[in-house]
């Protein structure tokens, strides 16, 4: 009898064990979240709603060791320049493999300056186009903010409340005018450097094709090559 008492009781021993351990792991996973609000450190073993966005710190309540850190969510007019930002270095890197693919060509493949000069101009085109567009973009959306700004401005006045869904579409307009600026900018300092970079490259392709290049002229067997427009009369 008392061998069968304890065979009985063993499966209650493991469940109490069982629910230790689980709480046990429960307490070692439990976080607590810290964040400063007006000034002041505050920490919590819940994250509420008005803290999502804020900067703040996530502790082990066990051990009291930080696990991580969550920077604070960007606002409308950081995101917009953040993805300029990076697509900005998109276009560095697709103009810097461009220069190299075009250096390599013009030393093994372009048997005239006419030659190199049309794949610049194919070059100053595509970039005069972007700078073009950009601009377009810049006026039409600034024209957009404009017209909402006076309408919310309106209504201000009269003593009306501005509409959620107007206020967003003016901090929507403006990162996006925003965005557009940058990009105008960029390829504007992009069509600059455009122009330097042909003038180097053509005094390099001058140097190795020797005088006859200097002079305008081809190699014997060739006919001369016409005048080519000068580095950079793309229009702008």
């Amino acid at each position: 009898m008392r061998n069968s008492i304890l065979w009985l009781a063993l499966p209650a021993g493991l469940m109490v064990v069982a629910m230790a351990g689980a709480q046990e792991k429960k307490a070692a996973t439990k976080k607590l979240y810290c964040w400063n609000e007006n000034g002041q450190r505050v920490c919590s073993d819940a994250l509420p709603a008005e803290a999502v966005t804020r900067a703040r710190e996530e502790i082990n309540a066990a051990s009291g060791l930080r696990t991580a850190e969550v920077d604070r969510a960007l606002t409308e007019e950081e995101r917009a320049q953040a993805e300029a930002a990076k697509l900005q270095a998109q276009l560095d890197e697709a103009a810097q493999e461009t220069r190299r693919r075009t250096e390599q060509a013009m030393l093994l493949s372009y048997r005239s300056e006419e030659e190199l000069r049309r794949v610049f101009n194919e070059r100053i085109a595509i970039v005069d186009n972007n700078i073009r567009t950009a601009r377009y973009n810049v006026v039409s959306l600034r024209d957009g903010l404009v017209t909402l700004l006076q309408t919310a401005g309106d209504r201000e006045l009269a003593g009306q409340a501005v509409a959620a869904e107007a206020t967003a579409s003016i901090r929507s307009r403006h990162a996006d005018l925003m965005r557009q600026r940058q990009l105008q900018t960029s390829f504007e300092r992009q069509r600059a450097e455009l122009d330097v970079e042909i003038s180097d490259i053509l005094l390099r392709y001058r140097q190795m094709k020797g005088p006859a290049a200097v002079d305008g002229t081809t190699a014997p067997g060739n006919q001369a090559m016409p005048n080519a427009a000068p580095p950079g009369s793309g229009s702008r």
